[in-house]
């Protein structure tokens, strides 16, 4: 019998923006494959996972724990960024197999947020399947983008008007290209904040959105850096960890 694998979606870390799509999949799945980054005292998100998963699934859960692979980041270039993830990608996928390899049933994969947004996982589990005989299958979750739009109670575009979603990165072309609402995600810092003129932008910011260590900061971007880089900071002294997104609005 060919063996599922399933992709769950959890939201951004409220154990309350789980779906029930999502709940019940978590109790369908025979055992949970976890990345877990190496750091002392161990991955900071640790404890987040076994909250959500202590509040949704019955039981003790069986977590099969993978090792993260560390991604080069030292390429600045576009070739270099694509080269040095698709080479992550293949060495998760690497790590993934092995783990299903050694464990009989059905696999849960447990991601932030929408896998369909900004994430990996579904193009490194697309090399995994066909090498163990198994179907993939993706549960969606509530987005990083929807729960900073409901806690700033906005509509992250006006009437009629596009919404440009990218990188931190890759905000500086957004920019250029004049796209009036950009929403951004991983961000390593606030680098391309400060180098943006200020002038004519309103932003939303948040982080650690759902957690205990929620922050959020909203007005004109010049006013709001400071704050934002404060809140940024405190958020990760509190949780050990910091997932933040922001949308920019030119005025009008």
């Amino acid at each position: 019998m060919t063996r599922r694998v399933v992709l769950i979606g959890v939201g951004p870390g409220d154990p309350d923006q789980v779906t029930v799509e999502a709940v019940r999949a978590m109790n369908e799945v025979d055992f949970f494959v976890v990345t877990e980054k190496r750091r002392p005292g161990g991955d900071p998100l640790a404890a987040a996972r076994a909250a959500l998963l202590a509040r949704h699934v019955a039981g003790e859960p069986k977590l099969v724990i993978v090792e993260d692979v560390e991604r080069d980041r030292a390429p600045v270039d576009a070739a270099g960024y694509e080269r040095a993830v698709t080479e992550w990608h293949a060495a998760r996928a690497d790590r993934y197999t092995a783990a299903l390899a050694a464990h009989h049933g059905d696999a849960g994969f447990l991601v932030w947020g929408d896998p369909a947004l900004y994430d990996s996982t579904i193009r490194v589990l697309e090399r995994v399947i066909g090498t163990i005989d198994a179907t993939l299958e993706v549960v969606p979750g509530v987005s990083s983008l929807s729960a900073l739009a409901a806690r700033h109670k906005i509509v992250p575009h006006g009437i009629g008007e596009p919404l440009h979603i990218t990188t931190g990165r890759r905000l500086p072309e957004a920019i250029t290209h004049g796209h009036p609402n950009i929403a951004v995600l991983l961000s390593r810092s606030l680098d391309e904040l400060h180098a943006l003129d200020p002038t004519g932008w309103q932003i939303w910011w948040g982080a650690n959105l759902g957690a205990p260590s929620e922050r959020l900061v909203a007005g004109p971007l010049a006013d709001s850096l400071p704050t934002i880089e404060t809140a940024r900071a405190t958020a990760k002294h509190e949780a050990g960890w910091l997932m933040d997104i922001y949308l920019l609005r030119r005025e009008r």
